[in-house]
């Protein structure tokens, strides 16, 4: 029975590899014509425990070079086998392939992978990206005038609900009232209700709707 192959395993069944593995270690650091390896796989297919296996149970070396001068980390897709490789793993990120490039820099130049270069960036401590850069310029509120002053504070919660809880003693006895009447669910009276709200809102003179709605009734 011919043995599966370990790279096609190490894309979409990475617990296959590891059994496969356990019976055969002698293939975990293997590469193929171009150098590449199991561990660029596992990177690459964002496969963290396989990784972890690969360095920790089969003593795959993580800085293994494929025939570009690549270690697994440049081609790391998401943050967080990134993350597992720089923290965990210790693959030395300062790496340069054969172009003189180190990962973040070759992500860059290619114009892939923004949150694992913005990661690369801040654990090799080099500056923002001038394509952040820019972002953050773009985000930032323009200046205050000369001739204006801004106190930054905080708002007491008394403040804050200041005027919502308040509410027109005739406003509410007018409320109160119509919904006391037995005709309240009648036409006349919900037009009532809804012209009492519409003045509510637009600030009209209660007193002078209350002369109104007392005409109505007496008609």
């Amino acid at each position: 029975m011919a043995q599966p192959n370990p790279y096609i395993l190490a894309c979409d069944q990475p617990n296959t590899l590891l059994e496969l593995l356990r019976a055969n270690p002698s293939i975990a650091s293997c590469q193929d014509e171009h150098g590449y390896s199991l561990l660029h796989a596992a990177a690459s297919y964002a496969h963290v425990d396989l990784l972890r296996a690969l360095v920790k149970e089969f003593n795959v070396d993580v800085n293994l070079l494929d025939e570009d001068g690549e270690t697994c980390l440049f081609v790391a897709e998401v943050p967080k086998v990134a993350r597992c490789l720089v923290e965990e793993l210790g693959v030395d990120y300062n790496k340069t392939n054969n172009e003189g490039q180190k990962a973040h820099e070759k992500m860059e130049a290619d114009e892939e992978f923004p949150q694992v270069v913005a990661y690369l960036r801040e654990v090799i401590g080099a500056p923002a990206s001038s394509e952040d850069s820019t972002a953050a310029s773009l985000n930032r509120p323009p200046p205050v005038p000369n001739n204006m002053q801004v106190n930054i504070g905080t708002m007491s919660e008394q403040e804050a609900s200041a005027g919502e809880t308040e509410v027109d003693p005739e406003f509410k006895r007018r409320i109160d009232e119509l919904a006391a009447r037995e005709d309240f669910h009648s036409e006349a009276t919900q037009n009532q209700l809804r012209e009492l709200v519409m003045d509510a809102i637009s600030g009209s003179n209660i007193d002078s709707a209350d002369r109104e709605f007392s005409r109505q009734r007496t008609e």
